[in-house]
């Protein structure tokens, strides 16, 4: 895919149309060197997989930006224009319902081409031709049901399940984007499932991929800030292509970020999962939960319905209203907008010498009862999900002190007081 420029890569609904274009058109996406051969991989083991009992599943592992999602656009395009029996998968509510609400609105036929992990418990072995699992970082143990006797589980694992439903299962994953402890999407994993039903498994790694948008020296930066490689946090180097800086205040964030937006790009605010997250109102009115000394405001819509001229959860990314709001891990991952801003909360901590985490701090119930070393763990990943999501730039503050003071000896660059 050619680079994009900002005025086409700032508004994500247009990525999303022409995503939809893609799917039903065959649109102009062009893959590049590894994404290129991950999509050949798929493509033979479909024509192998007719021709022969044979079963590959394919496996492709990347960092943000790398082009995982572009790979699942261009073959559900091809496979479906050569009539092959092809689903879109994900365990990403925002991701899925978005990717439905636009492709519907040119063909409703398509909707049902794109599911939820959850959905292959009971489906025929090999019922589907491919199966592309998209942010397979997210797939489950098992796959449950609201059903409290849980009737619909089948005695399998999801990825087994995963791996059952189709001749060419495919799946696409950044394992540091593992945010529950539920989740077990994992290279490891997947190798081990498909290993046991006796399936080919290869590889491809794309995180020397180009990437299309964004800074690959930013992700770099990111990983050693969080300690997710080596070497321990460095100062930033600025580049002509993406914007690190600084807000001394949540106000200063908000201020630049809105500017962004009314220049034309998109920009979102999201922080670290540290304060209350209430229903609305009586009157539908959101509650200001997010609170930094004088500054408030509300998390995003909890749920599937607009409220106060707010977007619904799943479209908080896409809905130019949404920069009202600020993102959580469930709605921001998965997506991403030309701005993004984050407060790091005090679930994380700069101590001197490396990073605290402090489970007292978290308000996600689903963490609640996670062992240290796997709280830590996700709450680095969370951090790193949440940092990456900009393409052409992020801005950052902390709500704790030595972190920001951190924060403040790395990036040179900050943004205007408000």
């Amino acid at each position: 895919m050619e680079r994009l420029t900002e005025r086409s890569r700032s508004t994500l609904f247009q990525l999303m149309q022409a995503a939809a274009d893609e799917i039903l058109y065959g649109g102009n996406f062009r893959l590049m060197d590894e994404q290129q051969v991950a999509a050949s991989l798929v493509k033979r083991a479909v024509s192998i997989s007719r021709r022969s009992d044979t079963k590959e599943v394919i496996v492709v592992s990347g960092g943000p930006g790398s082009g995982k999602s572009l790979i699942a656009l261009h073959l559900m395009s091809y496979l479906g224009r050569n009539r092959r029996n092809v689903v879109h998968a994900t365990g990403s509510k925002s991701f899925t319902t978005t990717l439905r609400h636009v492709v519907g609105q040119k063909n409703e036929r398509v909707v049902k081409l794109f599911r939820y992990f959850l959905d292959f418990r009971t489906i025929e072995r090999n019922d589907l031709d491919v199966l592309i699992c998209d942010e397979a970082h997210r797939i489950r143990h098992h796959s449950r049901t609201q059903s409290p006797l849980n009737i619909h589980r089948s005695g399998r694992s999801q990825v087994e399940e995963l791996i059952d439903a189709a001749r060419v299962p495919v799946f696409l994953l950044d394992e540091h984007q593992v945010v529950r402890p539920d989740e077990m999407g994992s290279v490891r994993e997947i190798d081990r499932a498909a290993k046991a039903r006796g399936c080919v498994v290869r590889h491809v790694d794309l995180n020397e991929q180009f990437r299309c948008g964004g800074s690959r020296a930013y992700e770099h930066w990111v990983r050693r800030l969080l300690g997710l490689e080596p070497g321990g946090p460095v100062p930033w180097k600025p580049e002509p292509n993406f914007e690190l800086l600084l807000a001394d205040t949540p106000q200063a964030m908000e201020a630049y970020l809105h500017a962004r937006q009314a220049a034309g790009s998109t920009a979102r605010m999201t922080a670290g999962f540290c304060w209350p997250w209430s229903d609305p109102r009586r009157d539908g009115s959101l509650v200001d939960d997010v609170v930094i000394g004088e500054w408030r405001r509300p998390w995003n819509v909890k749920g599937e319905r607009e409220v106060s001229g707010a977007p619904r959860s799943s479209l908080w990314a896409t809905e130019q209203a949404g920069i009202g709001q600020i993102g959580c891990i469930y709605t921001a991952q998965g997506f991403e907008y030309a701005w993004n801003g984050v407060i790091l909360g005090k679930d994380l901590v700069w101590a001197g010498d490396g990073w605290r985490t402090n489970p007292t701090e978290c308000k996600d119930s689903s963490l609640r009862h996670a062992s240290p070393s796997h709280f830590e763990s996700l709450t680095r990943n969370r951090y790193k999900v949440l940092l990456t999501r900009g393409l052409a730039g992020t801005v950052l503050y902390s709500d704790d002190t030595r972190t920001q003071a951190l924060l403040r000896t790395l990036i040179p660059g900050s943004v205007p007081p408000s």
